[in-house]
């Protein structure tokens, strides 16, 4: 036999190129392998991460609501005393021009001198629901803005 043969060199063929199709189909299943384990590893990081994520939301949606509620106790309690003449809201008004020059030997006004008017209770209600309203969506901003934050560093 010789190497000249075609048979030698199509067996001699076959082997190198058999033995360099095997090795690259047992290390593609072996890097296919080691990408598996990465990706569980990941997933599984992730998962982690979403938990201490959904505690966070649901640690602050709780505090956000106690917020609220306390809110509402206030808001329900300043309503009621509007409501019952209890409380008063007044604005300060400008005084009116007074046609009568003051004399130089005039006593100078003491104490609290501004002039101030009675807000209409249906307004008064109207400026707490206003102000509720207002007070409640910074309350949410807020707590919105401090998890984004802590949600942040967990990653």
């Amino acid at each position: 036999m010789s190497l000249l043969n075609p048979y030698v060199l199509l067996f001699i063929a076959l082997t190198v190129f058999s033995a360099f199709g095997g090795g690259y189909w047992k290390g593609s299943q072996a890097e296919q392998d080691r990408q598996q384990v990465e990706i569980a590893r990941l997933n599984s990081e992730a998962r982690e991460t979403e938990q201490r994520m959904a505690v966070v939301a649901q640690t602050y949606a709780q505090t956000l609501r106690k917020a609220n509620d306390v809110a509402r106790i206030k808001e329900t309690k300043l309503r009621t005393d509007l409501a019952s003449g209890e409380r008063k809201l007044f604005i300060p008004v400008k005084a009116p021009n007074c046609p009568v020059p003051a004399t130089a030997d005039a006593p100078a006004p003491s104490g609290d001198t501004e002039t101030r008017a009675e807000l209409d209770p249906r307004i008064a209600q109207a400026l707490v629901d206003l102000t509720s309203r207002g007070d409640e969506a910074i309350r949410s901003l807020n707590t919105c803005i401090d998890q984004y934050e802590k949600v942040r560093s967990l990653k």
